[in-house]
């Protein structure tokens, strides 16, 4: 049987581009949907299955990262590959305690990707060796612990900051979540007196130091 792929990102060129790899090196894959951002993602699966989802971080309305949190809690078996154009130890920590079972960067190699897909599909981690010779021991030594999140925020409220960071105003995002507008104004007041923040600049400056959106 094939694994059923779900490609997860907000750039069209970089979807073709996996599909391309996969076509040519995946003759096992078979890519099931092409999502373009979290909240798709999250609603896809609440009605369809997939055996591995290749996820973008920086996605829109949704990021990658709260996207798997959501996948994965609401399905644990859930099988992720982390996508992104970043290396950084944050993100790739932040990725794995999302419940990511892998992680790629953009300039990996098409085996890395096949690889990454297939490892995963099998029940195993698998980090590309653009970032293997250092998470591993900061993932599982003390390292994670030093940044935590402490603004306690609700993963709605993370949600609604991220698409005003992202510049949408308050019709539109609750317009987007299904919400009455004075609903997304409770959220952003809570929101800024969690992090003791009131000027919109600071928030988006906050949304993007916390990789909750991306420039």
């Amino acid at each position: 049987m094939s694994i059923k792929v779900v490609l997860a990102d907000d750039h069209a060129i970089v979807r073709d581009g996996v599909r391309a790899v996969l076509e040519r090196k995946g003759k096992d894959m078979e890519i099931v949907a092409e999502i373009a951002n979290g909240k798709e993602l999250v609603d896809w699966a609440e009605n369809n299955q997939a055996d591995v989802y290749v996820v973008d971080i920086s996605m829109p309305v949704l990021n990658g990262v709260e996207a798997v949190q959501r996948l994965t809690k609401n399905n644990p078996e859930t099988k992720v590959v982390m996508l992104s154009m970043y290396d950084d130890r944050i993100s790739v920590e932040k990725s794995l305690k999302a419940g990511a079972k892998g992680f790629l960067v953009k300039v990996s190699t098409a085996d890395e990707i096949v690889d990454a897909i297939r490892e995963v599909a099998g029940g195993r981690f698998y980090l590309c060796s653009k970032v293997s010779k250092y998470i591993v021991q900061g993932f599982l030594g003390k390292t994670t612990a030093r940044k935590r999140d402490v603004t306690g925020l609700t993963p709605k409220e993370k949600e609604v900051l991220q698409l005003i960071a992202e510049g949408y105003s308050s019709k539109q995002i609750a317009k987007t979540f299904n919400l009455s507008l004075n609903t997304i104004h409770v959220h952003r007041n809570n929101i800024m007196k969690k992090l003791g923040i009131h000027k919109q600049a600071e928030l988006v400056r906050y949304a993007i130091k916390e990789g909750i959106a991306q420039l």
